[in-house]
């Protein structure tokens, strides 16, 4: 029995044993439609009130609307083509464009139901969508006048392009339709309520083109828009746009390191800032308008960029504050387990070992489990297992672009060896040395040690005449200054994390009018009070003059 006969039988037995359980077409459109006319309805607030938290407020539900349109059954399609056809004027070019893209299946969808549910009263089908359709419309805000907005316009695109890639199968008209928004209409509005979306189209755009060229179908495309992802950047700097800044910095920086251009990546982060009122990498999206995704994305960047430098220390910083400005697991899983596949990484390279408590969460217990066994390798220091893991596990550290950071862990794996020798043996053979490591040759234990004691990594001495690696005593820890510095990291920390907090709080505005009136008035009551005394005509003046004789 075929797919579309199951799902027929289904829907019969489900409608024969209770037909009121069934929700009617219309009240599931309505709902989503309703969501897309409160959107405009913001919007709209926004460019009157001049105030850009109403069009950050739309953009937060965008992850919840891509969901919906991931159900893929036409009803987020009728539901968008009702939107554009009441909420865009009829002289929108961008509705003349949009249109098009979105293939109705109403009558499919109409035809397939009256074949599934042949016996369903059709009196009571009708009542009940009319009961529907006028219970969503009544709670749903009213729809504003058609218009020609570029905000509304923009957004309305940006929910077609989101729909498209969500089918998956119409990248490529997806991408035209983003050709068209960056080349022929958002250059001609020059508008500051427009420049969040603006930047979710370009971001869009980017996506589209870097999709396209992964899957084969247009080689050379992601690569040929770094022109025009560098020329739009120059336009939003000088517009001081600074969503579309922010946005076309990351997509620049992804398109470089995506083909391996490690150089030209390194001298753009020199030579360009990141766009914030907080001018240093360490105060990054404390103050500015830049939304913290990305931001997120800058600082997972910059750790990317300096890992490939083995300046593993900064790599660490930044990877470490990607992790905590990035959104939730449930909403941005890939950035999540992408970010913590590098951090777990560097950690191994700069000698740490990651908590045990990061690979049992759910987003990250599977994606982690190639890197937990060779952080078991490095822990015990077991070249062996070392690699066998990484042998098991090469196409996926392939895939996440770790493959040449974990072969220096190698390095690694043999310092931890050492180290527990150096601490379980007084004095032990070089050729004993190179067996454990599983070395070629004594000459090669003798050279593997010498710089190990060179880097300071064992406390121990070489005995060449003699062949044997001689520890030395291990001092207390706590003599040094090593527990100093580690609580002067701890308190920087929770001081630069105060700094941030209190340039990232909002104030009411025009809060301080109050004061100043609340104050004025204390100074006139002072005043009337002063003037009273000084007259004589205080109320209580027969009362002070009782208190004095009393005395």
């Amino acid at each position: 029995m075929s797919s579309q006969s199951k799902d027929i039988a289904m829907t019969d037995q489900t409608t024969t044993a209770a037909p009121s359980d069934q929700p009617p077409a219309q009240e599931q459109i309505k709902p989503l439609e309703s969501d897309l006319r409160t959107h405009l309805e913001l919007l709209s607030k926004a460019v009157e009130l001049s105030e850009p938290r109403f069009t950050y407020r739309v953009l937060r539900c965008l992850t919840a609307t891509k969901k919906r349109f991931q159900s893929n059954d036409g009803k987020s399609e009728n539901a968008l083509r009702s939107i554009i056809e009441n909420g865009l004027a009829s002289s929108s070019k961008i509705k003349c464009l949009l249109l098009p893209l979105l293939q109705s299946n109403q009558d499919s969808s109409a035809s397939t139901a009256m074949q599934i549910d042949p016996l369903a009263p059709v009196l009571n089908s009708k009542i009940a969508t009319a009961q529907a359709t006028a219970k969503a419309l009544k709670e749903s805000p009213p729809l504003p006048d058609p218009s020609s907005q570029p905000e509304h316009e923009t957004y309305l695109a940006l929910l077609v392009l989101i729909w498209l890639i969500a089918r998956g199968t119409s990248n490529q008209a997806a991408f035209e339709l983003s050709r068209r928004l960056v080349i022929d209409f958002l250059p001609h509005h020059n508008r500051r309520s427009l420049d969040p979306l603006a930047a979710k189209i370009w971001f869009h755009h980017s996506r589209l083109a870097e999709l396209l060229e992964q899957s084969g179908s247009c080689p050379g495309l992601w690569a040929g828009l770094r022109s025009s992802l560098m020329s739009a950047y120059r336009t939003a700097r000088l517009r001081r746009d600074e969503d579309s800044e922010a946005t076309l910095l990351n997509l620049i920086i992804r398109n470089l390191l995506g083909h391996e251009l490690w150089e030209q990546a390194d001298r753009l982060v020199s030579k360009t800032e990141f766009p914030d009122f907080g001018k240093t990498e360490a105060s990054v999206g404390a103050g500015g308008m830049v939304p913290t995704g990305q931001v997120a994305r800058w600082l997972y960047y910059l750790g990317r960029i300096r890992t490939i430098q083995l300046n593993y220390t900064e790599a660490h910083t930044h990877l470490q504050q990607a992790i905590r400005r990035a959104p939730p697991p449930q909403i941005a899983p890939g950035f999540w387990q992408s970010t913590h596949k590098l951090f777990v990484v560097v950690e191994l390279l700069m000698g740490d070992i990651p908590d045990r408590a990061l690979f049992r969460g759910p987003v990250l217990k599977k994606c982690l489990q190639p890197y937990f066994e060779i952080v078991q390798a490095v822990r015990v220091g077991d070249i062996t297992k070392f690699e066998l893991a990484l042998h098991a596990h090469s196409s996926r550290f392939l895939a996440d672009s770790t493959y040449t950071l974990i072969l220096r862990l190698r390095h690694n794996v043999i310092k931890t060896a050492l180290r527990t020798i150096s601490l379980a043996y007084s004095r032990i053979k070089l050729r004993d040395v190179s067996l454990k490591l599983k070395l070629d040759s004594e000459e090669d234990a003798e050279y593997v040690v010498a710089k190990a004691i060179r880097d300071g990594v064992i406390e121990a001495r070489l005995d060449r005449i003699g062949g044997w690696m001689v520890s030395k005593e291990v001092n207390d820890i706590y003599s040094t200054s090593e527990p100093q510095e580690a609580f002067h990291q701890r308190i920087s920390f929770c001081l630069k994390l105060h700094n941030e907090s209190v340039k990232a709080m909002r104030f009411p505005l025009n809060a301080h009018r109050k004061e100043l009136a609340s104050a004025e008035a204390a100074r006139e009551r002072e005043r009337e009070l002063a003037s009273e005394i000084l007259t004589g005509d205080s109320p209580d003046g027969d009362d002070d003059a009782d208190l004095g004789d009393a005395f």
